[in-house]
């Protein structure tokens, strides 16, 4: 499990702008943007720009809003020129100014000598800061590669490994002609969010792609649509493909409900056996419908089944202690119904 001391400015910009928002360079080079940024969250410097720096979080992205703004805009071109000495004197990784207000040109003076990127953002100062901050939680949260193919089926998240040659491949072509998508081939990225949920994400160069051994390298979008594909889903359970030669206990009824553990995360865990002629592909479908019912609170039908015999057990029992045993219970042995 990795996770990030720092991350770039450059990995902060490429991301949120991958998020569908805006974030446009002012001044600043190419090795600028390689400034690291230690803390995932956004500081709005107010304070430090009227002169209170002792508790000044330089370490953040630094967020100019309408209020340090009109503050600026409020000062002696002496008064700017020092305030910008000071601040500029610390590593701040990079100034954002919201709502698109444009820097002075002291400011930008100042940022190019300290060598310190900025931009502007059309969003308001609120809306950045909980925008950012969500695009920083995601780049600096702990992640792991895991072996095996990820898909969405009817919104759930289902991890399929098993050893090479096990059907991996044929069970992912089979969901995707049903309509289902595809998140990762073979590896895929997990990143825990919240330390409560695993995100699962195809690694950048396997993006859209899968092999298919026999054929080769396919494209799925290509082949059956954009709607095949996903870039990020949540991880709801792990389906392991295992020969069924191999398999010494096989659970028939579902009572021994088994977990697996991925970066402190209990996941539910169906071990499936493989073997000639069993359509791989329709149990992955069963398993990831089975969990969508057990989450939205729906008994499994273990337990439905479980409860219709533990029903007929007692009115049996009712009716032994009345003395008002079923019919088939009173006849003698090889005594037919007519």
């Amino acid at each position: 499990m990795k996770k990030p001391k720092f991350i770039t400015v450059e990995a902060f910009q490429t991301n949120f702008i991958e998020s569908g928002q805006e974030l446009t360079l002012v001044c600043g080079t190419q090795k600028d943007l390689q400034r690291p940024i230690a803390e995932p969250t956004v500081n709005r410097p107010g304070f430090a720009l009227a002169g209170f720096i002792k508790h000044f979080a330089y370490r953040r992205i630094q967020a100019i809003g309408r209020a340090e703004s009109s503050y600026l805009r409020s000062l002696t071109q002496e008064e700017r020129r020092k305030c910008y000495e000071r601040i500029f004197s610390y590593k701040i990784p990079c100034f954002v100014f919201c709502r698109g207000l444009r820097p002075d040109p002291e400011f930008i003076e100042a940022a190019v000598e300290a060598k310190i990127p900025v931009f502007r953002c059309p969003s308001i100062s609120m809306r950045f800061v909980s925008l950012a901050t969500h695009t920083l939680d995601e780049l600096f949260a702990p992640r792991k590669l895991e072996i095996g193919c990820m898909m969405d089926i009817l919104g759930v998240g289902v991890l399929i490994k098993g050893k090479s040659g096990i059907g991996k491949s044929e069970c992912v072509l089979s969901l995707l002609k049903w309509g289902y998508s595809l998140v990762s081939d073979d590896a895929t990225e997990l990143m825990l969010t919240e330390g409560r949920e695993l995100i699962g994400s195809p690694t950048k160069e396997s993006k859209d792609f899968m092999e298919v051994r026999g054929i080769g390298v396919i494209n799925v979008a290509d082949m059956f649509g954009i709607k095949s594909i996903r870039t990020k889903k949540r991880l709801d359970i792990v389906v392991t493909l295992a020969p069924l030669e191999e398999m010494t206990e096989i659970d028939r009824l579902g009572n021994n409900t088994k977990t697996i553990e991925i970066m402190g995360v209990r996941l539910p865990h169906l071990i499936l056996p493989v073997s000639a002629g069993r359509d791989t592909g329709r149990l992955v479908e069963v398993a990831a419908f089975q969990t969508k019912l057990r989450v939205s609170g729906h008994p499994s039908g273990t337990e439905q089944y479980n409860k219709r015999i533990k029903e007929k057990m007692e009115r049996e029992r009712k009716m032994k202690m009345e003395g008002k045993l079923p019919i088939w219970n009173k006849l003698s042995p090889g005594k037919c119904l007519e």
